[in-house]
């Protein structure tokens, strides 16, 4: 009998092994089928050839810079990549007739909505009409609010002087390399985590430790935006199905994501949360919903993280190639905020309003560097764009802030050159027109956080400019970046510190 029962489970085994390897097989199969597909029955142009084979790579290291390429040479700063279904533009004019004049016919679309649905559930970013009306009226509500602002005000100051100096006092000097970009990720973590959840994970501590829950949003991250890069949708959708591959990290990886938290929502019901500041605890006085709350947080989670690490990132990047402005920046602090002994401190929100250029030296940068390359829509209906782009119902509608900033006919012929005075007259920032500048996207759906943001980037460069001199291991080494959601740089922005003398 025990001989027997041995025999049956060995047959199961490999049996199940085999139906295993045939799935395998067959997937991997079924991607060269639709890959070939493409090429030989799909569009024959050189641009969808050159992506089919990826091609453009001898020639540039970065998609976005290959788009900016082919967008500069199109007289109206618009192409459509037919494998994708993709329309792309440049164009000032269409962005603003997609974003406002006929905003209800590109929504983020069912696509989109699919590819990161798993990770954003029915979050801001991840829906459309009633739902995300409601959310996007209670969000601005709340991040509207002084309270709110002073309350996220209070958390970057509190991680920049508890941890972040210390951590940069603790490699001055020393000759030791340091990733920039991931101390700014583990900075805008923290922020993030204690701003939304409550939750301090202890990114920026001087160990610099492992936080399984950052580990598990990074990779959820990263393997949402890779669905987006595959030649079909159905190839993602099939190993999900059969729990393969990258689906299968990525559902323990957002199963992790879940239970955290969950177990802050619970946490909250338990302890009360009418007395807290943070976003979940205030959502928790209107929303019921434990998966609803869950995928509102975790939204704003992924916004608030990545951007302004990123955008921190470009900024150092490029004072590091031009030290005249970062001399312009403290000499502004100078100007603006001064103790009596001598020392600079974290300028109030008041004075750095008063901060004009360094306003514009990061807008500036966020025009080179902008942490969302590009966004797309769906078009519901067939439409005609500005520059008479045919656009037909069901195709995707990307606009390009990257490409946009390279633009010499957006931007002038000085268009690639770091000038934060384009921003300033009469040494004052002035705004530009926001669908030249969708950096924080436009119209209706304009970012929320956009003030928040960049107030955390202001606190972040003067508390490190005024104390430390930070140059860039390399610096002729262009960034290169990963694909993601947001722009990262490959291998990281190693730099040295060096602490400033102080001068009375």
């Amino acid at each position: 009998m025990v001989s027997g029962l041995y025999s049956w489970f060995s047959s199961m085994f490999t049996a199940f092994c085999f139906m295993f390897f045939a799935f395998t097989l067959l997937l991997s199969l079924f991607s060269v089928v639709i890959f070939v597909l493409r090429l030989k029955l799909g569009c024959k142009c050189e641009i969808c050839h050159a992506y089919l084979t990826s091609s453009w790579t001898k020639e540039f290291d970065n998609l976005c810079d290959w788009f900016t390429h082919l967008l500069e040479k199109s007289a109206t700063g618009t192409i459509h990549i037919h494998v994708l279904g993709n329309t792309i533009t440049a164009n000032p004019e269409n962005v603003e007739h997609i974003l406002k004049t006929r905003f209800e016919n590109y929504p983020k679309g069912k696509p989109f909505a699919a590819i990161l649905g798993d990770l954003l559930g029915k979050g801001i970013f991840n829906v459309d009409g009633d739902s995300w009306k409601f959310q996007r009226k209670m969000a601005s509500l709340e991040l509207g609010s002084i309270s709110i602002r002073r309350h996220g005000f209070d958390i970057v100051s509190s991680e920049i002087q508890s941890r972040l100096l210390p951590l940069l006092s603790s490699v001055s000097g020393k000759q030791e390399v340091l990733d920039l970009q991931d101390v700014f990720r583990r900075f805008s973590f923290d922020n993030i985590c204690k701003f939304s959840f409550g939750l301090d994970p202890g990114c920026l501590e001087l160990s610099l430790p492992v936080s399984e829950f950052a580990e598990a949003f990074d990779l959820a991250s990263r393997l949402s935006a890779q669905r987006g890069r595959a030649s079909s949708p159905l190839i993602w959708k099939l190993k999900r199905l059969l729990n393969l591959g990258t689906e299968k990290q990525l559902k323990q990886a957002i199963k992790l994501v879940d239970e955290l938290a969950q177990k802050m929502i619970n946490q909250r019901r338990e302890k009360g949360f009418s007395d807290r500041n943070d976003l979940l605890s205030r959502f928790m006085g209107t929303i019921n919903d434990d998966k609803y709350l869950r995928d509102i947080v975790v939204s704003f989670l992924l916004a608030g993280r990545d951007t302004v690490a990123s955008g921190l990132t470009s900024f150092f990047w490029l004072l590091s190639q031009h030290p005249e402005v970062e001399s312009a920046i403290r000499e502004e602090l100078e100007r603006v905020v001064r103790s009596s002994d001598g020392l600079q401190q974290i300028a109030s929100y008041d004075q750095m309003r008063d901060m004009h250029y360094l306003h514009a030296a990061l807008c500036e940068s966020l025009r080179l560097f902008p942490p969302i390359q590009f966004d797309s829509k769906f078009a519901l209906e067939d439409d005609i764009l500005p520059d008479c782009t045919f656009v037909r119902k069901g195709t995707r509608v990307t606009y390009h802030p990257y490409a946009m900033g390279r633009m010499e006919r957006v931007w002038g012929p000085n268009c690639l050159e770091y000038k934060p005075g384009r921003w300033l007259k009469d040494g004052r920032y002035v705004p530009e027109n926001p669908f030249k500048y969708p950096v924080f996207q436009a119209g209706q759906r304009v970012c929320l956080g956009k003030e928040m943001a960049l107030v955390e980037m202001k606190c972040v460069v003067l508390a490190i400019i005024s104390r430390f001199n930070i140059r860039v291991s390399n610096p002729k080494q262009t960034p290169r970046f990963a694909p993601g959601l947001t722009a990262n740089v490959r291998g990281g922005l190693p730099v040295l510190v060096q602490e400033k003398a102080i001068v009375s």
